[in-house]
């Protein structure tokens, strides 16, 4: 494949901190590049340099002589007036963008509720956002940049999103550079993964979900390596004391297949005990939604709740902008009363809402943050284990000369860490997390992750990271049509659903009336049925056989051999694509017969 920009012994030093150190990579046509790493250590760095934005302090960047490039930056950098129509396509007559099918698609999937006429100056944040990215790309590039895309897109705008790109160009045309916090935007999009590092850059084949299992595994060689290193340290100590050779064997080592390198890991949560926890700290009433709306000036903004909130339940809420969620929120929490129907909550019920405000510390914003943790309780448990609210803030990321820093000076990813902290050791039983990963790199998404595992109260989530709903909730609800309905297939489903309602201008998110129009299914009909759901447990039962065998394969193979671990990985996303399939159908079938 052709060569189109690339990086040679790049380096970039900031007063403080080395962030590129002899750093070289190259991007070559049908590239889909994601690049991932802590906040600081260099992402957008990286991306701004090949892009030819910022200079390097040493090295070079080359790129093909005829290349046109494009880049999003984090800045939207619109002009200061102007309508949203000319900031998108310029000076083109309206019968030429219109007959664009891109521009068209783009429109439709960023802008479609935006008035085209209007002044950009007029805009909010996130829209301004959305004018930037359609902007680009209305436009012809063979190589895109995108830092933080998925700013401000609800879960519709960022499936689009990915679907846009992945038409964009034909196969091994055209290249792609990505930062995000989305894993699920990653997996979907990329083909090879940096990890940008201690000035250093690692290269991965595949998308997320590969880059997770080949650093797992290369860390487990290292790990294997020093602990060789320190056993053969020991040994030579030990004869040199005796003063005579040890008589020991060589040790023995073999790659694990990936599913032995889990295999020896608890499940990521233990429901049962969770459960049980949270009943003996909840009772077993925790929030009723009893037949709940909220109307305003004779305009309902949710209507017909009927929700009877567990103990530890762990559920996902999803919704457009503006359907209704934060009322719904609001309901449950108590800052807003119902104006039909009631609500009833548990007499023990303790509830914490994170919300995007930052508001936990504003009245701390002057003190540095081990005085912060000194007026913390001394301890929290966690996963089983006591820990101190300094060792808890150290899993979620802070390092210990961090603790010096005065809370206003923290960046917003420290902040949002920090806020879920004092939330956390306030000790509520009832969580709710409104769009919980704002600001946070996909290392820190995943300890914030493994924290909340081990939390036994009841979670509501709200937002548009659609790896995080699916990671830490149990099942999936959407706000549609002013009322609540159930997901029982997901993200997936919700999507669907809203492709359906924007075509057809129905409303799918009455589950009832919905119910009502299916059909009853004829007994040969159920018989038919029930031997396809036998057959497709079989289907997958081999496949599943088939997925561990190839996961073997991966681990075993050579991990410096990106061409043959990126054509392992093609067949690993071959059998997945065969059993989401066949699980979709399997998902259908149950309903039809339950």
């Amino acid at each position: 494949m052709a060569h189109l920009l690339g990086g040679e012994d790049l380096r970039v030093e900031f007063p403080a901190k080395v962030v590129l150190d002899g750093v070289t990579v190259g991007v070559s046509d049908g590239d889909r590049v994601g690049i991932v790493g802590r906040n600081g250590d260099g992402k957008s760095t990286l991306m701004r340099v090949l892009m030819g934005i910022q200079a390097p302090d040493s090295g070079r960047v080359t790129k093909r002589g005829d290349l046109r490039v494009g880049m999003l930056s984090q800045d939207d950098g619109l002009p200061a007036d102007g309508t949203v129509q000319h900031t998108i396509v310029g000076d083109a007559d309206e019968h030429e963008w219109l007959g664009d099918a891109r521009i068209r698609d783009v429109l439709r999937g960023l802008t479609g509720d935006l008035d085209l006429q209007a002044d950009v100056a007029s805009l909010s944040g996130g829209q301004r956002r959305r004018v930037a990215l359609a902007r680009l790309l209305v436009g012809d590039w063979d190589v895109i940049a995108l830092d933080e895309p998925t700013n401000h897109l609800d879960v519709e705008g960022i499936s689009w999103l990915a679907e846009h790109l992945g038409r964009r160009w034909a196969q091994n045309q055209g290249a792609l550079l990505l930062v995000t916090h989305d894993r699920w935007f990653l997996d979907a999009v990329c083909t090879r993964m940096w990890e940008v590092h201690d000035g250093i850059v690692d290269p991965f084949e595949g998308g997320y979900a590969a880059y997770v299992l080949q650093r797992v595994e290369r860390q487990r060689q290292r790990d294997v390596a020093e602990e060789k290193r320190q056993n053969l340290m020991r040994k030579e100590l030990a004869w040199l004391r005796r003063g005579a050779p040890a008589r020991t064997s060589k040790p023995k080592f073999r790659i694990e297949a990936a599913n032995q390198i889990i295999e020896n890991e608890p499940p990521v949560r233990d429901t049962v005990q969770l459960t049980q926890m949270a009943t003996a700290r909840l009772g077993k009433d925790v929030v009723d939604l009893l037949d709940a709306g909220v109307a305003y000036d004779g305009r309902d903004i949710v209507k017909d709740v009927e929700w009877r909130i567990a103990p530890g339940e762990r559920t996902g809420i999803l919704g457009a902008n503006g359907a209704g969620k934060s009322t719904l929120l609001g309901l449950i929490s108590g800052t807003v009363a119902p104006t039909s129907g009631r609500v009833k909550r548990g007499k023990t019920v303790k509830i914490a809402y994170l919300d995007q405000r930052l508001r936990e510390l504003e009245d701390v914003a002057h003190l540095r943050v081990r005085e912060v943790l000194a007026r913390q309780k001394s301890s929290y448990v966690a996963g089983g284990k006591e820990l101190s609210p300094s060792q808890l803030l150290e899993r979620l990321g802070f390092r210990s000369s961090e603790l010096s820093t005065p809370v206003k000076d923290l960046s917003g990813g420290q902040k949002r860490r920090l806020q879920l902290l004092l939330v956390l050791l306030d000790e509520p039983n009832v969580l709710i997390l409104d769009e919980p990963s704002n600001d946070l790199d996909t290392d820190m998404l995943a300890a914030m992750e493994d924290l909340l595992d081990s939390w036994p109260g009841t979670l509501l989530v709200v937002s548009h990271d659609r790896y995080l709903i699916e990671r830490v909730t149990d099942q999936q609800y959407a706000v549609m049509d002013q009322r609540l309905r159930h997901l029982p297939r997901g993200v997936e489903q919700y999507l669907e659903l809203r492709r359906a309602q924007e075509a057809t201008g129905s409303s799918p998110g009455d589950a009832r009336a919905t119910t009502a129009a299916e059909p009853t299914m004829s007994g040969a009909e159920r018989r038919a049925a029930e031997k396809e759901l036998s057959s497709i447990d079989r289907k997958l039962q081999t496949l599943q056989k088939r997925i561990e065998k190839k996961h073997a394969d991966m681990a075993a193979h050579d991990q410096n051999d990106f061409e043959g671990l990126g054509a392992l990985n093609g067949d690993l996303r071959t059998l997945q694509d065969e059993v989401d399939q066949l699980e979709e159908r399997w998902l259908e079938l149950g309903e039809l017969i339950s």
